[in-house]
């Protein structure tokens, strides 16, 4: 099954699904380069990792206690016998107790992908970096969003060129391009890639997409004096949708889109759904 949508399907934005179509994009976007790249260049799939945790206030199970020793019913721990006291004394020696508490702290290790163009074997050249925005990139406190700024600075000062495509509508502005000046000369959008070559530090080039828009065809910087490769965004998308039948996890007649769609676009959207059958008439 296609995708119903000319462009981006703003369904595939759900969390349960975008961290499937990301890897996805990066696995297609390798296989549709390598297949254009003349020698010596080549794209292969690189990956950060972070460490994730969770707190969760918790209770012991167990308490441990010191045993009150016996006495005569004063509580101050002496009995008397006639004229006399004596004091009752119990020597225990501690002992350690196991307090399992697995949901106190969790955490796990998360891996996320991208893809790097090299022009020597053996990867001693980096020439250009592409990224797909995740939503930990977009989230502030998030721990996934310090590497990437933190990678993001670093290509930017560095030889290598940087493509950054955000196809999430919710979250924070994440890319090398200040909003302001992205909206003020492309005007409002609802994704958007940025392309910034390190041969012009000081300029970004934006390629904004509306929802109802086709994802536009990237000119792929190299190095200086090899020709741009084009790599065609949207038989990208199409690819990965039918190879990982995302149509069969939209449930587009069940739920609208996350984050949710201003009035005017969810009505476009459900009129398209009909007309593709999706939704009843």
């Amino acid at each position: 099954m296609s995708s119903p949508f000319p462009g981006m399907d703003p369904y595939l934005e759900h969390p349960a699904i975008f961290p499937d179509l990301h890897d996805s994009l990066i696995y297609c976007m390798k296989g549709a380069l390598n297949a254009k790249l003349p020698p010596p260049y080549f794209a292969g799939i690189s990956s950060r990792t972070w460490i994730e945790t969770t707190h969760r206030p918790t209770k012991p199970d167990v308490n441990v206690l010191h045993p009150t020793p016996a006495g005569n019913g004063n509580g101050n721990g002496l009995s008397g016998d006639g004229g006399g006291v004596t004091v009752a004394e119990a020597v225990q020696t501690a002992q350690a107790v196991v307090v399992q508490a697995p949901d106190a702290i969790r955490w796990e290790q998360v891996r996320q992908t991208f893809l790097e163009i090299y022009a020597e074997p053996g990867g001693e050249r980096v020439v250009t970096t592409i990224e797909v925005l995740s939503p930990t990139n977009k989230t502030p406190g998030d721990h996934g969003r310090e590497p990437y700024l933190k990678k993001q600075w670093e290509t930017l000062i560095s030889r290598v060129h940087l493509i950054e495509l955000d196809l999430l509508r919710g979250g924070v502005h994440t890319t090398a391009v200040p909003l302001d000046k992205a909206v003020g000369r492309a005007g409002p959008f609802d994704y958007h890639v940025c392309v910034h070559r390190y041969d012009h530090l000081d300029d970004y080039y934006v390629y904004p997409i509306l929802l109802p828009r086709r994802l536009p065809i990237l000119p792929v910087p190299l190095l200086r004096g090899d020709p741009d490769v084009p790599l065609d965004l949207q038989a990208v998308l199409d690819r990965c949708y039918d190879e990982s039948h995302y149509g069969r996890r939209a449930h587009y007649a069940e739920r609208a889109p996350v984050p949710p769609l201003r009035p005017e676009q969810m009505t476009w959207v459900e009129q398209l759904l009909r007309e593709r059958g999706l939704l009843p008439s």
